[in-house]
């Protein structure tokens, strides 16, 4: 009887099943649905523009880094910095800014090393920077962890509140069956549909992203060590030098 039941479904309404469904809900219901689709359109845009930003800041990164490494000084890259507008830049100038607090020009000329003190607070200026540039690169993934853990929920609320409002009807009815109960069941269910839509590609795409981000960071931490160490060998090299002069 329910078998025959569903077959009398006129073919049309199962071709255009989400059509059918979204129109059978009630205000309440296609309300959710429109904020739902809303939600996913901005998600994939946020997934399309974090995805491209990440990619370039990478890419400028490592360009930068390859720089640094060919460069003899390590304080020749101010003009290059403020031209790559990148992530590891942003933490060379960080340095570069507390070296120069530290005026370590010396009257005839060049520049002495810096002191261990000195060392640890460029060193501290540089994590901070990494920070600051982790906040950036952070910013709008907030969006995607929140459609990932509300919009089912949302779409939970919907098919409750649907089926709520297809039973109430069917009472009013007051004949059960499968005709009188399935619009407002195919509307109830349509916005857990459209919320599975909405939170499966923000779960993916959250990953995706936090995965970029932290590649970021570990070379971001990997870049402060090196910066770290070419200034440290330029003071170890310094005081090889002043004992070879005192002998």
């Amino acid at each position: 009887m329910v078998f025959t039941a569903v077959l009398s479904v006129p073919p049309l309404l199962a071709s255009n099943s989400i059509v059918y469904a979204f129109r059978e809900s009630d205000g309440i219901g296609q309300g959710i649905c429109v904020f739902l689709f809303i939600a996913s359109v901005a998600v994939w845009f946020i997934m399309g523009e974090k995805s491209f930003s990440l990619h370039t800041a990478m890419k400028k990164s490592q360009a930068f880094l390859r720089a640094f490494r060919d460069k003899r000084n390590p304080l020749g890259l101010k003009d290059k910095a403020m031209e790559s507008q990148s992530p590891a830049a942003a933490v060379y100038l960080a340095a570069c800014e507390r070296i120069e607090s530290f005026h370590l020009e010396l009257p005839g000329g060049g520049r002495r090393a810096m002191s261990d003190d000195e060392l640890k607070v460029m060193r501290s200026a540089m994590e901070q920077a990494v920070e600051d540039q982790l906040v950036i690169l952070s910013k709008r993934t907030m969006i995607l962890s929140t459609a990932v853990s509300g919009s089912p929920y949302l779409g939970l609320f919907g098919t409750v509140w649907g089926i709520t409002v297809a039973f109430t009807k069917l009472a009013q009815a007051g004949k059960a069956d499968v005709q009188t109960l399935a619009p407002g069941v195919s509307g109830a269910l349509l916005t857990t549909v459209i919320a599975l839509l909405v939170a499966l590609p923000s779960m993916i795409g959250s990953n995706f992203i936090a995965a970029m981000i932290n590649d970021i960071t570990v070379h971001l931490d990997n870049f402060v060590e090196e910066v770290f160490a070419k200034f440290k060998i330029e003071q170890l090299d310094s005081y090889r030098a002043a004992a070879g002069d005192q002998e």
